[in-house]
């Protein structure tokens, strides 16, 4: 194997690098986002049980309860999602690994099995690919619970503070 021919199955290995790196950096931000969906899980259920305790009975109580409820509905959906989203960046991240390794093989062994990079390639993209739109649904799911807080929180002003005039 002459030095051109190492270069050129160096360079072609590290092409699934970047795809590499940007299934890590995924993995990383959701990662962080499922962490921040399981605290304020915890934070919702520990609101509904004060009020529970503190104001059984009380329609504005029932309404808040409410409202909590249904952010805690939304936040399990969104750790759903996140959660199938990781596996599958996971997966993703393995299939761009064996890619890489698999360009390799196949040029060192001279094997006429070229289409199983290309394969896995494409699957790890497709996967790639899933999994960004499974992350754009929890997106979706986390700016429609910020806006049910939002208008709860606007409501929630203009009961106890009538003098306040709407925006």
């Amino acid at each position: 194997m002459n030095e051109s021919t190492t270069i050129t199955i160096l360079s072609a290995m590290i092409t699934p690098v970047v795809l590499i790196l940007a299934s890590g950096s995924l993995i990383l931000t959701t990662s962080q986002r499922l962490s921040r969906v399981i605290e304020r899980t915890r934070k919702l259920t520990d609101w509904i049980k004060e009020l529970a305790n503190a104001n059984a009975g009380q329609d504005s109580v029932n309404d808040e309860v409410l409202i909590l409820f249904q952010q805690l509905s939304k936040n399990a959906r969104r750790a759903k999602l996140l959660q199938r989203a990781m596996a599958c960046l996971y997966i993703t991240l393995s299939i761009f690994v064996a890619t890489s390794i698999s360009i390799g093989v196949v040029d060192i062994s001279k094997a006429k099995y070229t289409w199983i990079p290309v394969a896995l390639g494409i699957i790890g993209a497709l996967l790639l690919f899933y999994a960004s739109i499974l992350l754009i649904k929890e997106s979706k799911i986390a700016i429609s619970a910020v806006d049910q807080e939002m208008d709860s929180a606007i409501r929630f002003v203009h009961t106890k503070f009538p003098s306040i005039s709407k925006p």
